[in-house]
């Protein structure tokens, strides 16, 4: 079972001398130059807090509490992470005085429960969910009915260039789902599933698809350890295979049938498919765990053959399990494929580069 947490960027051993080239982060408030990002990956904090004590941030070693920032006579608290950080997304925020805030030049990113302060180490290998001067799709918000949970549920659904202009073109859908802690915001906010989606299909990589997103929970959970033991799919598979998919196939230019949809979900959003996809074998044709557990011969059995099993995790996390799993899979007569993100572990990068290895290997048929 996949450790189901967010990761809050641990900082790896750096070089003896940190480059002062520090910029200011890419997910910076306007006009904010604080926190900053140098070409090495240390992250630089700058806070402004005269009558504040202590001021500690969740990102970074500094043994094992974070980064703690100095007071100068001025009023402002300065830090650097004592090492670099793995390249990518990291969810943090400041624990100032004893209480949890947010860093104020940062935007907001909703995990770990909360909003939470965002930051962007810059990859070696961004290039492919950047912001590209290419024909772009549309990431549209939509309110369905619930019948189950009495209520109008949110989704988000990204729809490729050229959607609204072929109005008889149908697409086949991929269902991906956020990790815990985080909500349906989550794939194009952090995930930047959207632009990966928008560059592959410009670099005639992928078939172009929909994808929908949509809040992997029905039961209010409080935070904390152990929380998600008071976690039920049961509820949640009603709203997605019995509101969520017609829905879908009603209001959108879909194929709605088994073989032109695929489930697939990070973290908890992987175990959620996995029980999903193994109680609903009749509804999708292509699965994928995203450092989200595994599936194994015995468990497929005797159920409609999938189409694709896709499994990844961050080379920090457990390939060998990964890479066993599909091993077996393989030798049973199962189309799998894993997937090893270097140098990551249970964090947006990881997921990122998942993505974009699924999505070319969807639909191929």
């Amino acid at each position: 079972m996949v450790t189901l947490t967010v990761n809050l960027g641990m900082a790896q051993t750096g070089p003896a001398e940190i480059k002062e080239d520090f910029q200011a982060s890419t997910l910076n408030q306007p006009g904010q130059n604080y926190p900053q990002v140098n070409s090495q990956g240390y992250v630089r904090f700058r806070i402004k807090a005269p009558k504040t004590d202590s001021i500690r941030v969740t990102l970074g070693l500094g043994g094992r509490g974070g980064t703690k920032l100095k007071k100068d006579t001025g009023g402002y608290f300065t830090g650097t992470t004592e090492g670099p950080m793995d390249e990518g997304f990291h969810y943090y925020h400041l624990i100032v005085d004893g209480g949890i805030f947010n860093d104020p030049g940062t935007l907001n990113y909703y995990g770990s429960t909360r909003w939470e302060s965002g930051i962007e180490v810059p990859a070696h290998d961004q290039d492919f969910y950047a912001l590209k001067n290419v024909p772009h799709g549309n990431v549209q918000q939509i309110l369905f009915p619930s019948a189950s949970t009495n209520t109008q549920r949110r989704a988000f659904v990204y729809t490729p260039p050229g959607y609204e202009k072929e109005k008889s073109k149908k697409y086949p859908v991929l269902y991906l789902q956020h990790g815990w802690g985080e909500d349906e915001t989550a794939w194009s906010n952090q995930g930047h599933a959207n632009l990966i989606m928008d560059n592959l299909i410009a670099e005639g990589k992928i078939k172009p698809f929909i994808i929908v997103t949509t809040y992997g929970m029905t039961n209010e959970v409080r935070p904390g350890p152990g929380a998600l033991r008071s976690f039920k799919i049961d509820p949640f598979k009603t709203v997605l295979i019995d509101e969520l998919l017609p829905y879908v196939d009603a209001n959108f230019h879909t194929f709605a049938d088994r073989s032109h949809r695929a489930m697939a979900g990070l973290s908890m959003g992987g175990m959620e498919t996995h029980l999903i996809t193994l109680a609903e074998p009749d509804k999708f044709a292509y699965f994928g765990l995203l450092s989200g557990g595994i599936y194994t011969p015995a468990e497929l059995k005797d159920k409609p053959k999938a189409k694709l099993i896709f499994i990844s995790c961050g080379s920090k996390e457990n390939p060998t399990g990964v890479n066993n799993a599909v091993a077996a899979l393989k030798d049973a007569g199962y189309n799998a494929v894993s997937f090893i993100s270097g140098n990551t572990a249970h964090e947006f990068l990881t997921w990122r580069r998942s993505l974009y290895e699924l999505a070319p290997l969807l639909f191929k048929d």
